[in-house]
């Protein structure tokens, strides 16, 4: 089945999503959609909303879990304005007011009578918030269809956060309570808070968040706020590093009067506000000493981890250059050893060396490298090995050499090979019975 087709868009809400595109930089067109529609093509809200999410606020449409409400109302000196009934005027009223007494009197007992016995029977389905950016969603829709959309722009978030904005940005927080069944509700909404001049007022001085007390978010702030009769107004500040209710204004107040009231109150707690400014200017500018003192200190600390580092890696590398000697010593006395017992190996399994007048004796001078002469007398019938052997158990021969005649001058095969695995005789080898042979060094070789 397919999906339905979302409507499309009027000209006013297609220029809105624009322009909600250009001040967030979101690319998505459905993600702006949604976000407007959240907010009932509210263009302010949601902008705002968007950007308490890049800052780290969580979204009025997922709040974090609720936790207790943390404003102080024990403070005594909180301005208190009340605006009571007008009392009747004339015979006419009086009479009017005292008939209407005795059945105002008892429809009013009555109804606590019954809702007292109520709660007794079913508890309050207000003492549970389940969904409190609901409700105050809820109850600007209901406000919007019953009294327009000229009204202060409403804070659409919970209570907790429109303290933590107004806390975070340093703002007065306007509280309004809004009581449904009171007598003075509607009359207030219209010609008191709708007005040109308060919707000014308000959207330019302050934040403003309301909420209906049949609503559990309204409730739990009715609670906490303990108002005494509606309409309920209440003004809330950082104080003395707390969310503090600093004014109180109750009862069908007019425009004019409501103004001065909300001036005369902002004035008398300016100080407190500068004051908390300040302090957080200085808290703010300390921290940045701090931090800058920590990137310092981290700066510092690196460059004597990378020093010490680097005087490590020398350390080393001088401890394998030395190991490497030592080892290289080691190796060339073990060769060495090595050689001296291969000499004289080779030294003890020399033939003796045949009488000077033995007919089958050969007389060999050979010249050394180091231009010293060794003379030794062989036999025909020998190996090339033996006289091989015999210059390899010297101690002044080398330790690779070659054997080559002088004239002709060739290489004797002294040792086997692949091709000779057995090295001539002497008398093969075309040797005289007195020769002069040459040693020639190959260790470089």
């Amino acid at each position: 089945m397919a999906a339905p087709e979302e409507p499309e868009l009027s000209q006013a809400q297609t220029e809105k999503l624009l322009q909600f595109q250009d001040l967030t930089g979101l690319e998505s067109m459905d993600q702006c959609r949604r976000t407007l529609e959240q907010h009932n093509w509210n263009i302010e809200a949601a902008v705002q909303d968007r950007l308490n999410e890049q800052e780290g606020v969580p979204s009025v449409f997922n709040p974090p879990p609720s936790r207790p409400l943390q404003v102080n109302t024990a403070d005594h000196r909180v301005y208190s304005y009340i605006v009571s009934r007008p009392q009747p005027r004339g015979l006419l009223g009086w009479s009017y007011y005292l008939i209407m007494l005795p059945f105002r009197f008892t429809y009013y007992t009555l109804l606590d009578i019954f809702r007292f016995a109520l709660r007794f029977i079913r508890p309050d389905p207000r003492g549970r918030v389940t969904d409190p950016v609901g409700d105050v969603v809820s109850f600007i829709h209901s406000f919007e269809e019953k009294y327009g959309r000229s009204h202060p722009v409403f804070y659409q978030g919970t209570y907790s956060q429109a303290l933590n904005d107004a806390k975070r940005e340093l703002r007065y927080l306007l509280v309004y309570l809004h009581g449904e069944d009171h007598q003075d509700t509607d009359q207030f909404c219209r010609s008191t808070l709708c007005t040109e001049e308060v919707v000014t007022f308000l959207n330019t001085r302050m934040l403003f968040w309301a909420c209906s007390t049949s609503k559990p978010e309204g409730y739990r702030v009715s609670q906490a706020l303990r108002e005494n009769t509606y309409p309920f107004l209440a003004m809330i500040m950082l104080k003395d590093r707390k969310m503090t209710v600093v004014g109180r204004l109750e009862g069908l107040i007019q425009p004019e009067d409501l103004i001065n009231q909300l001036t005369f109150i902002m004035d008398a707690n300016q100080t407190h506000l500068m004051s908390e400014r300040l302090e957080r200017e200085e808290r703010n500018q300390t921290q940045v000493l701090r931090q800058q003192q920590d990137e310092a200190y981290l700066a510092s600390l690196r460059a004597d981890q990378e020093k010490d580092r680097k005087k490590r890696e020398e350390e080393e590398q001088l401890r394998q250059e030395e190991e490497k000697v030592r080892q290289t010593a080691l190796a060339e006395e073990r060769r060495r050893r090595t050689l001296e017992e291969e000499k004289e190996r080779k030294s003890e399994c020399l033939p003796p060396e045949p009488p000077a007048d033995d007919p089958e004796s050969v007389k060999i001078v050979f010249k050394l490298p180091n231009d010293t002469r060794v003379e030794r007398r062989f036999l025909f019938g020998q190996s090339l090995a033996v006289i091989y052997d015999f210059l390899f158990s010297l101690k002044e021969s080398p330790e690779k050499f070659q054997i080559v005649t002088n004239f002709p001058r060739r290489v004797l095969p002294c040792l086997p090979t692949e091709e000779q695995p057995n090295p001539p005789t002497l008398k093969e080898a075309g040797l005289s019975r007195s020769e002069v042979l040459f040693v020639q060094d190959l260790t470089d070789d």
